[in-house]
């Protein structure tokens, strides 16, 4: 692996890490639910391996996470920026807050098109 790509499959793998045991989950236990082999939960937790889409899909939903969330903290968005202060203030409400929140952007942005015209 090159050297970028080690240094995010450790990142990555030190996320997971995190959220596996954040739930007390054992190696084992993120196995079974995600059906991967323990030892290769192993060797994805020490960065040894480069995942597939596919494999880090099973991760999350077996952790109850998005990708996104998932890999956040590997490639955070820029906190500074407009963008970045909603996604953060967004993932922090419920669900039902995220929606309400999107139903009321699209009923300014369709507000603002309309008065363009």
């Amino acid at each position: 692996m090159e050297e970028s790509t080690k240094q995010l499959a450790k990142m990555l793998g030190e996320r997971i890490r995190s959220l596996r045991l954040e739930q007390g989950l054992s190696q084992e236990q993120l196995g079974e639910r995600s059906g991967l082999h323990t030892n290769y939960i192993g060797q994805i937790e020490r960065g040894e391996k480069n995942l597939t889409l596919e494999t880090l899909l099973k991760i999350a939903r077996s952790l109850g996470t998005s990708l996104e969330q998932l890999l956040h903290s590997v490639d955070p968005l820029d906190v500074q920026t407009p963008l970045g202060q909603i996604v953060v203030m967004l993932s922090e409400r419920p669900v039902a807050d995220q929606a309400l929140v999107l139903a009321l952007m699209k009923t300014v942005f369709s507000w603002e098109e309309e008065k363009r015209k």
